[in-house]
């Protein structure tokens, strides 16, 4: 891994790190507002693909927090460039609300199967259909792998137990565009000029964002709300998951309550200047 250098860009995750569902992590919105007054580029990114960008930004606004659309990558955003890429028409296995970052897309006659998180689509005809096209040949494009989230009411299942089912029955690898993917994460720095040795990325999961940063050379920084407190009652009761967890801090990352303590250390370990400027 080549060496730290200043701080110049900082991506933070959206959802369990500044918000739940429809409130805000507490204290979050100050945190902003304090990294917004120093001279680092602030992006943000996230693998929800429950809606639009548009609505998330629609939702974070409410929330108050001071946040622009192209600020914002998401995975959408990331599975959209690949089908463009690979010239294919999708059949879009998602939630409507995401059908909006997909606009003029052509899906009619589909020959690849894009799937995200739509619980009201994950049903045997719907998926049946996506397993037959599958064993015609046409790739399999996972918007991200996530095993379950956290909601208001509990855990629920993320799309990656489906993403691995039809893997299984089809025997075929998918294409994984969101985090942990190495490419996710160069394609949020690109158009900030800065290398990822040049970067913190600070989220609540362990493993997709903490993990997923350090794999391209980023700083992870683990904040402990959201999926966090999911781990926190099986990491003496699971050696794997408590072992796992501590090989990933020990590698390059840390562990801290909310953003608040980030900014007051960054100042002083890694370059960060007050200009009172937004970027």
């Amino acid at each position: 891994m080549a060496a730290r250098r200043a701080l110049k860009a900082v991506l933070v995750d959206l959802s369990g790190t500044l918000h739940i569902e429809d409130a805000a992590v507490p204290g979050a919105q100050e945190a902003l507002k304090r990294l917004r007054s120093t001279s680092v580029m602030v992006r943000f990114v996230t693998n929800t693909t429950k809606e639009s960008k548009q609505d998330l930004l629609e939702r974070l606004k409410k929330l108050e927090f001071d946040i622009s659309e192209d600020e914002i990558f998401t995975s959408l955003t990331a599975a959209r460039s690949l089908v463009e890429q690979k010239q294919v028409r999708p059949m879009l296995l998602i939630d409507d609300r995401a059908l909006p970052d997909f606009k003029g897309i052509q899906t009619s006659d589909p020959n690849a199967v894009v799937i995200g998180l739509a619980p009201e689509h994950f049903h045997y005809q719907i998926l049946n259909q996506a397993f037959r096209l599958l064993l015609d040949g046409a790739p399999l494009i996972a918007i991200h792998k996530g095993r379950y989230y956290k909601r208001k009411d509990g855990l629920a299942l993320g799309p990656g137990p489906f993403v691995t089912a039809l893997e299984y029955a089809t025997d075929t690898k998918a294409t994984v565009v969101g985090k942990p993917e190495r490419t996710f994460f160069l394609e949020a720095l690109r158009g900030t000029g800065c290398e990822p040795e040049e970067a913190v990325m600070i989220g609540d999961d362990c493993r997709d964002d903490v993990g997923g940063a350090q794999n391209v050379g980023m700083l992870g920084i683990l904040v402990k709300t959201g999926m966090y407190l999911l781990y926190k009652p099986f990491l003496k009761q699971d050696g794997r998951l408590h072992n796992y967890l501590k090989n990933v801090l020990c590698r390059n990352g840390r562990v801290l309550s909310t953003l608040i303590p980030f900014l007051s250390q960054s100042k002083n370990k890694m370059g960060l200047e007050s200009q009172g400027k937004r970027q």
